[in-house]
């Protein structure tokens, strides 16, 4: 049997918009710097790249390729030590929270997989929101959305420095 190659952060960073580069590389320097393992990989839609915490294995941010650009998913498990800084992101990145898909264990625990690690649950200004982990902080990489991508990721992972911590 053929071993798989593993892929490295240069071949995902090849592909990364040169408008993005600047954010891509500042929050790989951070994220390595802080101990999280990168792993690429290769899906029907392109490269993704998945940075998890050694310990946990829970992933803390993703950056990935769709038809329509690149893309960036934040786990958010912290979210209720920065809910200022949710409660100012920009209408259309609430809009696109509120498209998000619901989580069905937080809506009633039986209607989905016990193993599914549980959604969000939280409010931005004075909307409820019960999302999927999966997709809810997931937006398209942008001259709009890089710098607000950049901090809600800052805010994430010192949240979890915190964790890791006490």
């Amino acid at each position: 049997m053929d071993k798989i190659k593993a892929i490295e952060f240069e071949e995902f960073f090849v592909d990364v918009p040169d408008e993005y580069k600047e954010f891509m590389s500042a929050k790989h320097g951070i994220l390595k710097e802080n101990g999280y393992k990168l792993k690429v990989e290769r899906k029907a839609t392109g490269l993704f790249a998945s940075y998890s915490h050694p310990k946990t294995k829970r992933s803390v941010l993703n950056f990935f390729f769709r038809k329509n650009g690149f893309y960036a998913r934040i786990y958010a498990d912290n979210h209720g030590k920065y809910k200022d800084f949710l409660d100012n992101l920009p209408e259309r990145m609430e809009k696109e929270i509120a498209k998000s898909t619901d989580c069905k264990r937080l809506i009633d625990p039986a209607d989905c997989n016990q193993k599914c690690i549980m959604g969000y649950d939280f409010y931005i200004r004075s909307t409820h929101y019960k999302k999927c982990r999966y997709n809810c902080f997931q937006f398209a990489v942008n001259k709009e959305s890089a710098e607000i991508l950049s901090a809600f990721a800052d805010n994430e992972i010192n949240g979890r420095l915190t964790d890791d911590k006490e």
